[in-house]
């Protein structure tokens, strides 16, 4: 093996140990705590809420160490589900030590590892949503014979006091650097303790929104990953929020993902970006067009898309942000480099090897394959969504897709290649299905569509009924037009759902 394969690897433990995350065994973590003279060890987990977990352990000895990797621990899962009840909720969490990282803010040397629930009898918990994801995804490859591929980007606020000095122009941030901008440098943090967690990052920038009022400036950034399992790209995600969290506490900000900060600005979604892959390969481009798979991917998508709002929008303010002419979509279509449809196809790299040696004279053009780097993007999610479900649900409607009979032809009918907030094509804008426009309306659409997801026993019934139950909790099926105007009241609902997901 290169011993200088892994040298580059902003991993501490991928370069000490020369081998990809997907192959660490429990041998490599003892190993590595040994040798690094860690001194903790964190088993992480996602609760109900969608936060990342805790539990502290302080390594005794090397037989206790053993024990924790062997056995994992017990946990109180009524006290993470809102789903499991008080008399039968002992569940154990079990390490992934291809997720082990470590710790990036802990003073200890603390070696922190990804954990599944487990029930009494050992399986794992069918009713936890990273095994529904795997479930959903084993499904779709066995019975389509195509998988996908994911990657997700985060937009967020950062809340601080007023700085007079270097102002950006109201929601004209976008790709901004300092001083017009003044977190950059918080973002370039999270993004090195991302990195060293084993989170594969494509890039980050300062967004379009930023405002400020009496009090506080808000400043927009995102952060966008690199495509990768479904496992990995969720983990990824949710580590991901902790960390930005955690930086901004160290600076003394706040950072929110909320969908809707407040009325007339900018919203922050949490995008996914998919791959059709076969044999390892995607296959979303076949001779430079939108191939039949990713078509009928789309369009199964598509078909059940409102009732994928009940896992990618999950609070009120979620369907403030989902309204017309500002860059959220409204309405279930698709297109290509149109960002006024739920699904994006993004400019694709053609030509890319030649554009290079146009502006590089010294360079030859490469005339490389760039369609490995094609992807999709589903734009309607956001900070608020359980990312276990959402990416689940992801992968029910491709299987659903590539299993509709009649896929293309949806996705024929559901293609635009305009702006479709234009007035001068409402026309074509009433031909399409819309989004629901409140919980309320989310859960409506997954009752009817529940059956979708049912299919060959991915999502249970339990959790399917519970959600609904959740988003009708919420009674606010007229809450948007209630309010709208009352900054108050607005504010109010802002403030509740600050820290979402």
């Amino acid at each position: 093996m290169d011993k200088n394969q892994y040298h580059l690897n902003p991993n501490p433990l991928v370069r000490f140990l020369q081998k990809p995350p997907a192959e660490f065994t429990r041998a490599d973590i003892i190993r590595y705590i040994e040798e690094n003279d860690i001194e903790m060890v964190n088993f992480r987990y996602v609760g109900g809420d969608g936060r990342l977990k805790a539990l502290n352990f302080v390594i005794q000895s090397r037989e206790h160490l053993e024990s924790i990797l062997s056995a994992g621990e017990r946990v109180d899962g009524s006290s993470l589900f809102t789903f499991l009840e008080a008399g039968s909720s002992d569940l154990y969490v079990v390490p992934r030590f291809r997720s082990a990282f470590l710790n990036p803010f802990s003073e200890i040397p603390t070696l922190d590892i990804m954990c599944s629930y487990y029930d009494k009898d050992g399986k794992p918990l069918e009713s936890a949503p990273e095994n529904i994801m795997r479930k959903a995804h084993k499904e779709l490859l066995e019975k389509t014979g195509y998988g996908m591929e994911v990657m997700g980007e985060i937009e967020y606020y950062v809340i601080s006091e007023k700085d007079p000095l270097y102002r950006a122009n109201d929601q004209r941030a976008y790709h901004e650097s300092e001083p017009f901008v003044k977190w950059e440098q918080l973002r370039v943090d999270a993004m090195m303790a991302m990195a060293q967690t084993g989170a594969m990052i494509k890039y980050s920038h300062s967004e379009v929104g930023n405002f400020s009022d009496d009090e506080h400036e808000y400043e927009q950034n995102e952060i966008e990953f690199l495509p990768t399992s479904v496992e990995d790209a969720a983990d990824q995600l949710i580590i991901a929020k902790w960390i930005l969290r955690q930086v901004a506490y160290q600076y003394g900000v706040t950072v929110s993902l909320a969908p809707k900060i407040t009325a007339g600005k900018a919203g922050s979604g949490m995008h996914i970006h998919m791959r059709v892959m076969k044999d390892g390969k995607n296959v979303t481009l076949d001779n430079g067009r939108i191939s039949d798979p990713a078509r009928r991917t789309i369009a199964g998508i598509l078909d059940i898309a409102p009732s994928l709002s009940a896992f990618g929008n999950t609070i009120p303010t979620s369907y403030f942000r989902l309204v017309p002419h500002q860059e959220a979509p409204t309405n279930v279509c698709w297109g290509e480099r149109n960002r006024s449809t739920l699904v994006r196809v993004p400019l694709g790299w053609v030509g890319a090897g030649d554009m290079i040696a146009y502006e590089n004279p010294l360079e030859k053009a490469l005339n490389a394959d760039m369609s490995d780097k094609q992807t999709f993007e589903f734009r309607c999610p956001d900070g608020s969504a359980d990312i276990y479900l959402l990416i689940a649900g992801l992968c029910v409607g491709a299987r659903h897709g590539l299993e509709m009979p009649d896929a293309l032809e949806m996705a024929k009918k559901t293609y635009v290649d305009v702006n479709i907030f234009d007035e001068k094509h409402r026309a074509r804008q009433e031909q399409l299905k819309q989004l629901p426009y409140s919980c309320a309306k989310a859960a409506e659409y997954l009752k009817k569509q529940a059956d979708i997801y049912k299919k060959h026993d991915v999502f249970p019934e339990t959790l399917i009924s519970g959600l609904v139950k959740t988003l009708e909790g919420y009674d606010d099926a007229k809450l948007r037009e209630n309010i709208s105007g009352n900054h108050e009241e607005t504010m109010k609902l802002v403030r509740r759902f600050l820290h979402c997901g």
